[in-house]
């Protein structure tokens, strides 16, 4: 095992990889709540139960699905990454592809699985670095930080912070209310522990946060701590039933807009979490990265078995440079993280009674850090900073990732062209340009 990860050469040792795996553990086991309540749309109010995912389903797949491309990754890519179902991913998928456009969560669970489909075949082909190439390094910053705003603007509104306001459309929530003010509490605990840099401190903050919800009378005590695992039955598979029984309704524009963002989403988060992960480490070669392609494989067979399970698309989780800050070096830091996300199966009585307002505030961190690489954006450009700063505004105004992508896409050649610069223009954006312009003509 030692001369398969190669300790020695990378100077670690068992204790080291545990501890760093257990750290990546915790400092994304979070999803686990988060991901059924968002995919079950649980803080939406008055939907009908067909357009909801089964809660506890959704959580089996979210385990199984992150043990599944967490250890593949680790045996495979030899990288101590972890992967699990994304966060801007999956609220993608519930509040714009479900609430948005309408589509049932089997036809987005399809398009989940074709765009993984699509990522083998990239991968395979070496076509996918030309594509990331293709894009803009400051229009990538800025899809990661809109996800971000995005992200912590749900947070808000489920803690109910942040309200409907008939007269500025939002506002601020009722502060004395107990779970809002839970939330609250929550959200100052967690800053607590990030800002003094507790490894984990987004999952411990869950904790507290739910403790001091019992205590108080907002949450319910949980009956039992280890439980059976529940059924996957609702989800899985599901999948696979549009692509058989009623194809022609995945063969529309709507729903390869669906697709390309699922695809183009999951692209940069691998490809940013990967080198800064191996960046951390110190794993880079020069400044190219070993092994990618493999790692790569590891994200896109995640993403389809996750699909198939019964969830959003699954990919490498940034939260992974937690455990190589603890030490971890090698895939059996992922091996190890990979076991923990099995085992948490059977403590689904505990996890299960996690409510909105003790999630919020993981939500909000989780988008505080995804925003933090805006300042790599060169705002002194304009052609640069507006459809940057389109592309970020856009997804939490409008509520649509996807939108915020396109008129982002959009403007990027407009300006540029208009600024003379348009031989830096790749012509890939030229076709993404065209798409979201008949997709916003036709699908809006």
């Amino acid at each position: 095992m030692k001369n398969y990860f190669k300790f020695d050469e990378l100077g670690t040792n068992y204790r080291r990889e545990i501890i760093g795996g257990l750290t990546t553990f915790l400092s994304m086991a979070y999803i686990l709540v988060l991901n059924p309540i968002t995919l079950s749309l649980q803080t939406v109010e008055g939907l009908d139960d067909s357009l909801r995912m089964n809660y506890d389903a959704v959580f089996v797949a979210t385990a199984l699905a992150a043990a599944i491309g967490t250890l593949t990754m680790g045996l495979l890519a030899k990288y101590p990454i972890a992967l699990a179902p994304g966060m801007g991913l999956n609220a993608f998928f519930a509040y714009s592809v479900i609430l948005g456009m309408g589509i049932p969560w089997q036809n987005a669970l399809a398009g989940v699985l074709c765009s993984g489909l699509i990522f083998i075949l990239l991968t395979l082909s070496g076509i996918r670095e030309k594509i990331i190439n293709s894009i803009p390094a400051e229009l990538k910053i800025a899809v990661g930080a809109g996800i971000g705003l995005f992200i912590t603007f749900v947070g808000l509104q489920n803690a109910k912070i942040i309200v409907d306001n008939e007269a500025t459309l939002v506002g601020l929530g009722n502060l004395t209310d107990g779970n809002v003010l839970l939330a609250v509490v929550g959200i100052v605990i967690t800053v607590i522990l990030m800002t003094r840099g507790i490894k984990g401190g987004i999952f411990y903050g869950m904790l507290i946060t739910a403790v001091i919800g019992m205590f108080a009378g907002v949450v319910e005590v949980p009956k039992q701590i280890v439980g059976a695992v529940p059924s996957i039955a609702p989800t899985f598979g599901a999948a696979l039933d549009p692509i058989f029984n009623s194809p022609a309704e995945l063969f529309t524009l709507q729903m390869l807009v669906v697709i390309l963002t699922f695809l183009f989403v999951d692209f940069f988060d691998t490809a940013g979490t990967l080198v800064a992960v191996a960046q951390q480490a110190g794993l880079m070669k020069g400044d190219k990265l070993p092994r990618t392609g493999k790692a790569l494989l590891a994200d896109s067979t995640a993403t389809v078995f996750g699909a198939i399970l019964g969830t959003s698309t699954t990919t490498s989780y940034v939260e992974s440079t937690a455990g190589v800050a603890a030490g971890a070096r090698t895939g059996f830091a992922s091996v190890v993280t990979a076991v923990l996300f099995l085992l948490s199966l059977f403590f689904f009585p505990v996890l299960g009674v996690i409510t909105a307002p003790v999630t919020a505030p993981a939500l909000i961190i989780v988008g505080v850090l995804m925003v933090s690489v805006i300042g790599k954006i060169d705002w002194k450009k304009f052609e640069i900073a507006v459809p940057a700063f389109f592309t970020i505004i856009f997804m939490p105004l409008t509520y649509s990732i996807a939108t915020g992508i396109g008129i982002g896409f959009i403007f990027y050649p407009i300006t540029m062209l208009i600024k003379g610069r348009g031989k830096e223009i790749h012509p890939i954006m030229y076709a993404f340009f065209v798409i979201f312009v008949l997709y916003f003509i036709f699908i809006l």
